[in-house]
């Protein structure tokens, strides 16, 4: 049995939960590799990663390369003499990188590869209507998330559940991988599939303002899963227009409702409770809503301060 000495290399919450899972199994991390500090919010103030904040409160060895070419950072890397490295969610590595330590670097990624390679895995399997995902370990290669694999664990996806509530299961479940993974490495006994290049792998592209938007011609199904997809972050979001006024909104939860109606697309109807948007096969009530400088709010509490006329519309 080979003795581990692992360098940790990553940036957001999903990954603090992997790390402190390799630490709880007695595992020895001899480095952590994180994001540079970037200012963040309206005041720019210095903001650390959650790797770092984590990274700091248990006394780890932390580097935070801005290049990860640079010679200085690679002969410090060198230094900590890791035999594995582990990578959840930082950045493409360099070859000189990935290749250093004699039993490789592993990836955990969010999804059942080869579906799903790229920025936003636990995202796009919602929006795209999957009923199950799940986790996959795999030998980091040249390539984005194409990397021979080591093992995968499957998790379903229930019908109204968002990206964050997702996330949290599959930091879990990615935990488990990942402790079965080492140990597979540590006894010597990991094997490896190549993935399968096939044209009908889904991406995971990175999110932006334009594929956040909700487009209002597309079904209830593919809208609401758009919805819940992008909750609590980045958020779905849309232009009301009423009268003379414009202004976006975002979408953190809504609500499916089939049936045949007489309202033109996007017509946005109100009760003192509710607040429904037309679509082609139905309406998208809408749950949980956030107007420009304002705190999300339930539909009934945002009714109390504003009122639509009959002809709003969402764009």
């Amino acid at each position: 049995m080979k003795k581990l000495r692992i360098v940790f290399m990553g940036t957001p919450e999903f990954a603090v939960g992997i790390l402190d899972t390799i630490l709880k199994n007695n595992y020895e991390v001899v480095g952590v590799i994180t994001a540079v500090d970037k200012p963040a919010g309206r005041g720019q103030k210095i903001k650390y990663s959650a790797v770092k904040e984590y990274a700091l409160e248990h006394n780890l060895n932390l580097l935070q390369p801005s290049n990860l070419k640079d010679e200085t950072f690679l002969s410090e890397l060198k230094s900590l003499n890791a035999t594995l490295q582990i990578v959840v969610a930082f950045r493409m590595l360099p070859a000189v990188v990935w290749k250093m330590p004699e039993l490789g670097t592993f990836n955990l990624h969010a999804s059942l590869l080869p579906n799903y390679r790229g920025a936003a895995p636990i995202n796009w399997a919602i929006i795209n209507g999957e009923v199950k995902t799940g986790v996959t370990t795999f030998f980091i290669d040249d390539k984005i998330d194409t990397g021979a694999m080591i093992l995968n664990k499957e998790i379903a996806i229930s019908e109204n559940e968002n990206a964050g509530e997702l996330h949290d299961k599959l930091m879990v479940l990615g935990s488990e991988a990942v402790t079965e993974t080492l140990a597979l490495i540590e006894n010597g006994t990991a094997v490896t599939t190549i993935q399968q290049e096939t044209p009908e792998i889904k991406t995971a592209y990175k999110l932006n303002r334009e594929n956040c938007k909700i487009d209002w011609t597309k079904s209830a199904t593919e809208i609401h899963n758009l919805i819940r997809g992008l909750s609590p972050y980045p958020a779905a979001w849309f232009t009301i227009k009423d009268n003379m006024e414009e202004w976006s909104a975002k979408i953190y939860e809504s609500k499916v409702i089939l049936e045949n109606h007489s309202f033109t697309t996007g017509a946005i109807s109100t009760t003192k409770k509710e607040i429904k948007v037309a679509v082609k096969d139905g309406f998208i009530q809408l749950l949980n809503i956030q107007f420009p400088g304002k705190k999300k709010m339930k539909a009934n509490e945002l009714l109390n301060g504003i009122t639509f006329s009959d002809k709003a519309q969402a764009e």
